[in-house]
């Protein structure tokens, strides 16, 4: 007779330290279907990975390979129907999660809007390093985008998403709630599966909360205090390596002009409605942009 499992897994976090972030639960029907589940206990979005080894008296229908997004909380996964009545299901499998979506669809030409107010300018330098962003490892090879800012400026979002970490000077002690090791910062889970950190952003009156949504245009938060930089690190896990795969984004840099950002002529910063709603649903572009 089957019986329910569990299968609970643990992820190194880049301070050496095991989290478990998420559990598969499967369990036999009396028709001898295995229904599978899995439970989310962190309070933002992860994304689940399994992997049969092999399968017998079964077929797995879902697209290869098998990836996830978990809310918080239990989701509901898919069912494994038996081939025959006659015998049971038995298989094994393995399992990942990840905080980004390791299958991220990407559109290296997607239209990001600049972090600063409309009508402003903004001024982009090399970033030399991300010291930090891993602890005490660094990135084989990373990119990221930086701009020079005032403390106390406001940042607006580049690009639609949900809040999954806001950190303050000091980190929080809880390491299993970190999506990298840079106070001052916050991190968004984009429409695509991406994770975007803004580094020395911080939002002094606490207007945002986790798994909020914050849409391309609306303010972030500020510049923090003590620092000229904001850098923005656009990333997203890979399924077969521990390494991340990070993203220069294409920036709105004119009228009807998208194109990359470089150290040279400050850029005039506009927000155009038709950028802001690309990723808004049209209750929302009624509502944030008052449209028809």
């Amino acid at each position: 007779m089957f019986k329910p499992a569990f299968l609970i897994l643990f992820v190194f976090i880049f301070s050496g330290i095991k989290a478990q972030l998420a559990q598969v639960e499967y369990y036999f029907s009396g028709a001898g279907d295995c229904i599978f589940g899995a439970t989310n206990e962190m309070k933002t979005p992860v994304f689940l990975n399994i992997d049969f080894e092999y399968i017998n008296n079964s077929t797995f229908n879902e697209p290869l390979p098998y990836v996830k997004e978990l809310e918080p909380g239990y989701n509901s996964l898919f069912t494994l129907n038996p081939n025959t009545r006659l015998s049971g299901i038995s298989f094994n499998f393995h399992i990942k999660t990840f905080r980004s979506n390791p299958l991220a669809d990407v559109n290296l030409d997607f239209p990001y809007l600049l972090p600063f107010a409309p009508g402003t300018k903004a001024t982009v330098f090399d970033v030399k390093n991300i010291d930090g962003f891993l602890g005490m490892s660094t990135p084989k090879s990373w990119r990221a985008t930086g701009f020079t800012a005032k403390p106390g400026e406001p940042v607006y979002a580049v690009r639609t998403g949900t809040v999954v970490e806001i950190a303050g000077r000091e980190k929080s002690e809880n390491t299993r709630s970190w999506y990298n090791g840079w106070g001052n910062s916050i991190t968004l889970l984009q429409p695509d599966g991406t994770l975007i950190c803004y580094k020395n952003v911080v939002d002094p009156l606490n207007k945002l909360k986790l798994n909020q949504k914050v849409f391309a245009g609306e303010i972030l938060g500020e510049v923090a205090p003590g620092t000229s930089e904001l850098v923005l690190l656009i990333y997203h896990n890979t399924l077969l390596s521990d390494d991340f795969s990070f993203i220069i984004p294409q920036f709105q840099i004119g009228p009807g002009k998208i194109g990359m950002v470089t150290p040279s002529m400050p850029v005039e910063v506009i927000h155009p409605v038709e950028i802001r709603g690309l990723e808004m649903t049209k209750k929302e572009q009624k509502r944030l942009l008052k449209t028809k």
